[in-house]
């Protein structure tokens, strides 16, 4: 079933993590990036045109690959693909371990593989604040919605939602160069992952227990804080993640040399190395919830629909809606009386009831008169009534 292929596919990721070589993601971003080469220009027409072609094309080869082979495997191997759980985890374990020795050279230099923001300045509460917020915010982008939109849409869901996460991280930049071009691409990320932000925010709020937190207090800084972050998703999920750990994130940060200050979210202490740990178990348990609700939900879509089809099917037949409607008019309190001839039987009841209405108002000496000798010479066509309106309009 499709609810086991995503459950295998996000099982396959907690395994090995992502593919070594020939990564997926990797050759999109290729892709991506010669299309960019061929077709840019500071517009938000064109950034919309070669955004739509590329998550198109994705989905479209996604699904074809689907339906020449096997779709349970498909969806297990672009899941697979497409999430980054483990190699998030592992990346930021990293990073906290080299705070924690005091090698904040080496772990600003690991931090490029989480986040984009300049670290050369960063000191070590700054370092593990980044990390926090990193592993917050991808585990809903790298995770959970590949995961929901595996539910929604099978493989090609799944691979449509992975190339718009991917041409954001491309192109979804305020710069000179891609504040234009790029803004189609951001604005449909933020559509996407709209869903996947609230779900884990709620799934952090139901697992905060597990890393010494209370369900109470992180939706409490969910609602008090996700809203005023400049991003509509990622600001939900990192003030989730900060009540849940009883830390503060947000504050002043670096991207490309501009220097900004986001508002904070939870109002704890300072991030430790010790809180990158308990965010990266944070992280593995709302994953592991979020794929066991996606694949369930899957699992009930796919149902639904099977018995949908059946129904629909079911109630072509006239004799099982007339049994239908008979129990229906046998159950206590009805008064409903079900005939006894069939659905076809009144649809030509109701046919030649109409036929003798009109048959009643027409003149059918007329009507076999225009038939045997045709329509009388001077009679007027559409034609010519359409042109002397319109030469009566004219002169007046």
């Amino acid at each position: 079933m499709s609810a086991a292929a995503l459950l295998a596919g996000y099982a396959a990721d907690l395994a090995t993590g992502d593919p070594a070589r020939w990564h997926p993601v990797a050759g999109f971003g290729r892709l991506a990036g010669a299309a960019e080469r061929l077709a840019y220009a500071p517009s938000r027409l064109r950034g919309a045109v070669v955004t739509a072609t590329l998550v198109a094309a994705a989905a479209a080869a996604a699904e074809l690959v689907a339906r020449r082979s096997s779709r349970r495997a498909t969806l297990v191997a672009v899941t697979w693909g497409a999430l980054g759980g483990r190699s998030l985890r592992r990346e930021a374990r990293a990073v906290g371990e080299c705070v924690r020795r005091g090698e904040l050279d080496h772990a600003r230099e690991a931090l490029r593989s989480l986040c984009g923001r300049d670290a050369t300045e960063l000191d070590a509460p700054a370092l593990c604040r980044a990390v926090v917020e990193s592993l917050a915010e991808n585990t809903s982008d790298a995770v959970v919605g590949a995961l929901v939109w595996g539910a929604v849409g099978g493989p090609s869901g799944v691979v449509a939602y992975r190339a718009v996460n991917t041409l954001d991280a491309m192109f979804g930049h305020r710069d000179e160069r891609y504040r234009a071009f790029g803004w189609s691409a951001a604005r449909l990320d933020d559509v996407m992952n709209w869903p996947a932000a609230r779900l884990s925010a709620a799934l952090t709020c139901l697992v905060a227990p597990l890393v010494g937190g209370s369900p109470i207090r992180t939706l409490a800084t969910v609602r008090r804080d996700g809203p005023s972050h400049p991003s509509p998703n990622a600001g939900r999920v990192e003030a989730a993640f900060a009540g849940a750990l009883g830390v503060r994130l947000g504050g002043p940060l670096v991207y490309k040399g501009v220097g900004e200050v986001r508002p904070y979210l939870g109002n704890g202490r300072v991030a430790t190395p010790g809180d990158i740990q308990r965010a990266a178990r944070l992280s593995l348990a709302v994953s592991t919830l979020a794929a066991l609700l996606t694949a369930a939900a899957r699992r009930w879509c796919v149902v639904g629909a099977v018995i949908g089809t059946a129904w629909h099917a079911a109630l072509e037949h006239d004799d099982f809606r007339r049994a239908l409607l008979a129990r229906v008019a046998a159950a206590p309190g009805r008064r409903f009386v079900a005939g006894s001839g069939s659905f076809s039987a009144a649809r030509a009841a109701r046919l030649d009831a109409l036929g003798d209405l009109v048959a009643d108002h027409l003149d059918t000496s007329a009507l076999v008169s225009l038939i045997d000798h045709g329509a009388p010479a001077d009679l007027p066509t559409i034609d010519t009534e359409v042109r002397d309106l319109a030469a009566l309009r004219h002169h007046s």
